[in-house]
């Protein structure tokens, strides 16, 4: 599945800082552009799970769990 999601980039005096402002709490941060994304990105990918983990915990059993497609 892929996700696409908004890095906002700034520069600072030595360092790239990036952050999501669709998954608060997303950010990343590296010497090059580039490096600042693949920080982000992995960032986000840890929240998406934690949140994942943290929605299906508890769950009744007979509750239905199904996959939706967004997009």
């Amino acid at each position: 599945m892929r996700n696409e999601f908004t890095a906002i980039i700034e520069r600072g005096d030595e360092w790239f800082i990036a952050y999501c402002p669709e998954v608060p709490g997303a950010n990343g941060q590296g010497r090059s552009k580039d490096e600042a994304r693949e920080s982000l990105a992995g960032a986000i990918a840890l929240i998406l799970e934690n949140r994942r983990e943290e929605g299906l915990r508890g769950l009744p059993p007979e509750a239905l769990q199904e996959t939706v497609l967004v997009g």
